[in-house]
């Protein structure tokens, strides 16, 4: 399974999104989506799993939820927009994470592309970063990679230029 991994679009969609993520099975938007519009482009792409984030109005709101969780070729994968970063998840975070034991982790908010192994919790952290034009980053993200086998792999961090 090849995902597509995006978060902090803030109702800005670049269309170069739909170029790299042309080959990706799904698409997994980590909050803080924006307009529903943008929802909406990536779902009629691509399959797409979404939560929603501080910013994100009734509307993305009633078409996602606070907290996802599923399984993902064998993978317990977590997703949430505030999470926090391994050590110093936030309170909510902690909770899921201490109900569900994920192997992978997914969260956004920061705007700050970081992925790191969780040794203490056995579990791999993804933040894509901020793929949106508000926010104080300077180079938006987003990542690439494939799940087989309950592994992750071939991961890739994207620039985008637009």
């Amino acid at each position: 399974m090849k995902i597509g991994l995006i978060s902090d679009t803030h109702s800005y969609l670049d269309q170069s999104v739909f170029e790299y993520f042309k080959d990706c099975d799904e698409i997994w938007h980590a909050g803080d989506i924006g307009d529903i519009s943008v929802l909406e482009k990536l779902e009629s792409f691509k399959p797409t799993k979404a939560v929603f984030g501080n910013i994100d109005d009734h509307r993305v709101r009633a078409a996602t939820k606070e907290h996802l969780h599923w399984e993902c070729e064998g993978l317990r994968v977590y997703m949430t927009h505030i999470g926090g970063k391994p050590g110093v998840y936030s309170k909510p975070a902690l909770e899921q994470l201490q109900l569900h034991s994920p192997g992978l982790m997914i969260c956004g908010h920061s705007h700050i592309c970081l992925v790191k192994y969780d040794e203490r919790r056995k579990m791999l952290f993804m933040n894509p970063g901020a793929a949106g034009q508000h926010g104080f980053h300077k180079v938006k993200t987003i990542l690439r990679f494939h799940v087989f086998a309950s592994k992750l792999s071939d991961l890739e961090v994207i620039e985008l230029r637009g």
